[in-house]
């Protein structure tokens, strides 16, 4: 048994209540909207080398502690550290012990991408034995299917690799994650894949995606020298180093080649754009919750 304390603040105040609550013994503390699940609900999105996102006006802190002697004792002493001249109101809630691990797992269902294409926790049964079914698991690494950016990615890849033809393609999956698109890429029968990170972790975990769908994925670290050209070349990544690699993603598509983008919020997809004129034409190709898809075609 846990006790959960939640407390409404300001956005000034919340980095400093979070500090001063772990110093009175806090396991962990959130910060989340105030309005979090209504029509006020502020989304927020970020991304390394953005400026600072502010929190919200209004903020709720939450901190969990294991039950113990004065309680209210403890978060008054938080909250006087914090510089809140006056005592917010705040709540207990008692957290029972659970099987968080079924708890998780019951989180994430199986995702259509479409007729052809699922993605399937190895704990679910699979939905339709006709389509691919691509066993992957929340890890480390990004991936899943379930965020919009990979479902934009994913949609392109059934919408490019159809037929006999797919043997004859192959792919560079930049930024690979978890190496859910170069897997997919194979599945659906391009004839040879490349996937690229910079995190040693990602690289493992997308080698472990593979072997359990059955794939040979070669895997490379970005700091190795990428020399080949690729029929198709897809990054899902963020805005920012996708600008930066306009010069390296663009020259890695081969003559009659397709690049895919994404990552990239709508309101964002003009400084892509942008980026990579110099070198290939892009367009949006997809919007999906917010997210663009950008593609290119090289003649």
């Amino acid at each position: 048994m846990w006790v959960n304390v939640s407390l409404l603040t300001d956005a000034p105040h919340a980095d400093a209540l979070s500090e001063a609550l772990m110093e009175q013994g806090a396991l962990s503390v959130s910060v989340e909207d105030a309005f979090l699940g209504t029509d006020q609900e502020t989304p927020q999105f970020g991304e390394p080398g953005s400026p600072d996102t502010p929190l919200w006006e209004q903020s709720r802190v939450i901190a969990l502690f294991d039950p113990g002697d004065d309680l209210p004792g403890r978060v008054a002493a938080a909250c006087q550290a914090a510089g809140l001249t006056d005592l917010p109101e705040f709540e207990f809630e008692e957290v029972a012990e659970q099987n968080w691990v079924q708890l998780t797992q019951s989180q994430f269902e199986p995702i259509r991408i479409n007729d052809r294409l699922w993605i399937v926790p190895s704990w679910h049964d699979v939905p339709d034995s006709a389509a691919i079914n691509l066993r992957l698991d929340p890890g480390m690494a990004f991936g899943t299917g379930s965020h919009p950016t990979t479902w934009l990615c994913l949609q392109w890849l059934c919408d490019r690799i159809k037929g006999g033809h797919g043997a004859q393609l192959s792919l560079l999956d930049y930024g690979c994650g978890s190496g859910i698109l170069a897997i997919a890429a194979a599945r659906l029968g391009a004839g040879s894949v490349l996937g690229v990170d910079i995190d040693e972790k990602a690289l493992e975990a997308a080698a472990e995606n593979a072997r359990r769908n059955g794939v040979a994925l070669p895997l490379r670290h970005s700091r190795q020298a990428l020399d080949e050209r690729f029929d198709l070349v897809v990054a899902n990544i963020l805005t920012n180093p996708l600008c930066v690699l306009a010069p390296l993603l663009s020259d890695r598509i081969a003559p009659g080649g397709y690049l895919a983008l994404s990552g990239v919020l709508e309101t964002q997809a003009g400084q892509v754009i942008e980026a990579y004129a110099p070198h290939i034409r892009l367009k949006v190709g997809a919007i999906h919750e917010g997210w663009c898809r950008l593609e290119g075609h090289r003649p």
